[in-house]
């Protein structure tokens, strides 16, 4: 293409005073600039981001083939507890094993339920821990007396939480850990382990603790598996532009899911406390934390939010209460820290495999993975290889001329 054509040629039209060139560029720059920015609110927007995300039904086959999975390893390990003591699958000891696996199921059943909703709480270690010293200080009183003023306390505090992220829209896993960071204050008040004064045992009603927790984690998963329900309760997932407003659609899912999670850390608190043979020791609480959030992304939670499998977290819950069991009766001594970062670690991978597999697949003739050809900018390469300078005469702004040119 010649440089002499009318698209590079300088015309009468067009300015030779510098100052005005300059702000015509700028004029023209600045509309380009928010040309960009309407087609990339347009293409980036969380309801339409939702609207293409959610296109059809998850494909559930990824969470059933990756749930046979959890489930052959929880049966290994209680194959590896029986070969080790047969009596630890028996009562008396299956109900402490029954009731520490409501503990850490309740734990998993929060977490899950938080990275459904695109607000993990990172606060559910130490809301459990917490939960745990006020029992073994206060459970003298009594089983209802002790809990209903954790209960009262941890509610508000969620609220005031989901409050702040819907307020200031700032992302969930931080304001929970700024939460938790406050919450670690008043479990580290105390100088010295704290003996449990109350009588309630928990082992007596092992079966409907543990019952009830794996009704609530097979229906939870079964009705995230209803497509208005799921996308209702993942509006706060990451889509488009992570920092714009997602509106006040998402206040009553957010607020409901941090109240949840944190009723039940308490319940996990207060169950571990008076299932506890020994005093309950001041920490930060954060291992269960890790674990909690660990075995919910095992169990085929996806760490984005919203996607989710059936019975994973059954399966996951009861396979690392046997691995625990089993490592402590081996003298392992594993700290929960190591346990709480390989959980966490393996949650991380199945979150990949959920992500890339569990989506619905694309219309006929479509690739969803394509870049997105929406913005109003072209890229212009010309063709060196045919261009050409032309040939001008009477020019006065030769570059050779002047200052930068060269000698004759």
């Amino acid at each position: 293409m010649a440089y002499d054509e009318t698209t590079f040629r300088r015309t009468d039209e067009q300015p030779t005073d510098p100052a005005a060139y300059r702000a015509n560029t700028l004029a023209a720059a600045e509309q380009r600039r928010r040309a960009e920015e309407e087609a990339a609110a347009v293409t980036t927007s969380p309801d339409l981001m939702r609207a293409v995300d959610d296109d059809g039904r998850d494909r559930l086959g990824i969470h059933l083939g990756w749930e046979v999975v959890l489930l052959l390893a929880a049966a290994a390990f209680g194959f590896l507890l029986w070969r080790l003591d047969p009596s630890s699958l028996k009562r008396p000891a299956l109900d402490d094993l029954l009731v520490n696996g409501a503990a850490i199921g309740l734990l998993t059943l929060g977490a899950g339920l938080t990275l459904r909703a695109g607000v993990p709480n990172l606060a559910l270690g130490p809301i459990a821990l917490a939960a745990a010293l006020h029992y073994a200080e206060q459970g003298d009183e009594g089983l209802l007396k002790a809990a209903v003023p954790a209960l009262i306390i941890a509610a508000a505090g969620a609220v005031a939480i989901g409050l702040l992220i819907l307020v200031l829209h700032v992302p969930g896993w931080a304001a929970t850990l700024a939460a938790a960071f406050g919450v670690i204050v008043y479990d580290q008040l105390r100088n010295a382990p704290v003996a449990v004064q109350g009588q309630y045992d928990p082992t007596e009603q092992a079966f409907f603790l543990f019952g009830g927790f794996a009704l609530l984690a097979v229906l939870g998963g079964a009705l995230g598996t209803v497509t208005p329900v799921r996308r209702w309760l993942g509006g706060m997932r990451p889509s488009g532009d992570p920092a714009r407003r997602r509106g006040g659609v998402v206040a009553l899912p957010v607020i409901l899911a941090l109240l949840l999670s944190s009723v039940f850390a308490v319940a996990a608190g207060i169950l571990m406390s008076a299932q506890s043979a020994g005093p309950i020791r001041p920490g930060t609480g954060l291992e269960w934390t890790g674990i909690a959030l660990g075995l919910a992304m095992l169990a085929g939670t996806s760490a984005y939010g919203r996607r989710g499998g059936i019975f994973g977290t059954l399966f996951a819950v009861a396979g690392l209460t046997l691995f625990l069991d089993w490592q402590a009766r081996k003298g392992f001594d594993i700290a929960l820290f190591a346990t709480a970062a390989c959980v966490f670690g393996g949650g991380l991978i199945v979150t990949r495999l959920v992500e890339t597999y569990g989506r619905p697949l694309p219309p006929a003739g479509e690739d969803w993975n394509a870049a997105p050809t929406t913005s109003t900018a072209t890229n212009w390469t010309p063709d060196l290889e045919t261009w050409t300078p032309a040939t001008s005469t009477g020019r006065t702004d030769r570059w050779d001329d002047g200052p930068w040119g060269s000698a004759r």
